[in-house]
């Protein structure tokens, strides 16, 4: 026999369902409002506590947004909820390895292969000097011991955009950011190499503006070479 609480998150959990069954249902896209508490409660038959319940789930999830004073909307529909777990995953740590950044790498590094074809084919014979820009910036930072996160996380943002994939876009942004969070959480040292992440990215460039998929995908696996072998090492001391 369920215990209440355990009816309560089965209510609650329905009437999430419930929620999200309306947003398709009515064609809703993020931004646009959902009916008040009230009403909701009134279309889908449910108990204002229900409800309320229901929106502070699916806020977690980003699939609503409450505007305070101003009602609920269709939320951003982000991973942010992903990268929330997986970087708390990673904070763990609890068999004393890096597996978990090492995973988020390896989805990294396939998401970034998988994309050279379509990538080669929309920058062969392009000049990108905004790209370029980025790439002197991250030399000067790696120059002077600094991090350059902020440039890496720009350039591949920017060398993406032209995907017609929203999805590999979103993915990408989120295991950087997973990436970016964990590396410090665990004490990862700069990589004695860092320098040949940076020049990584000028490589990557050339050999897209050429048209030649295969040289960007070496030109990948050079980029995170030092970030791989800085895991490596710390599994084999570990």
């Amino acid at each position: 026999m369920l215990s209440q609480d355990s009816r309560r998150r089965q209510t609650s959990w329905s009437t999430a369902e419930a929620i999200k069954g309306y947003i398709r249902d009515h064609g809703l896209t993020s931004g646009e409002p959902l009916p008040t508490e009230t009403e909701l409660c009134e279309v889908l038959g449910v108990s204002r506590s229900s409800v309320r319940e229901a929106i502070r789930t699916l806020a977690s999830l980003d699939i609503v947004q409450v505007r305070h004073g101003y009602g609920t909307y269709v939320g951003g529909l982000s991973l942010a909820p992903l990268v929330s777990g997986l970087v708390f995953r990673g904070s763990l740590n609890q068999d004393g390895t890096f597996g978990t950044l090492r995973e988020v790498l390896q989805v990294r590094i396939a998401l970034d292969l998988g994309v050279a074809d379509e990538l080669a084919a929309h920058y062969r014979g392009t000049t990108n000097s905004a790209l370029r820009a980025l790439v002197t910036q991250m030399r000067a930072h790696s120059r002077a011991g600094e991090s350059f996160a902020a440039q890496d996380g720009e350039f591949h943002r920017q060398l993406l955009a032209p995907l017609d994939n929203t999805l590999v876009r979103q993915l990408v942004a989120a295991f950087w950011e997973v990436h970016t969070n964990v590396v410090p959480m665990l004490g990862i040292p700069r990589a004695a190499d860092i320098d040949s992440t940076v020049e990584a990215h000028d490589e990557m460039l050339d050999a897209l503006e050429a048209g030649d998929a295969e040289a960007y995908q070496q030109a990948v696996l050079r980029h995170y070479a030092p970030l791989r072998n800085a895991i490596d090492q710390a599994l084999a001391n570990g």
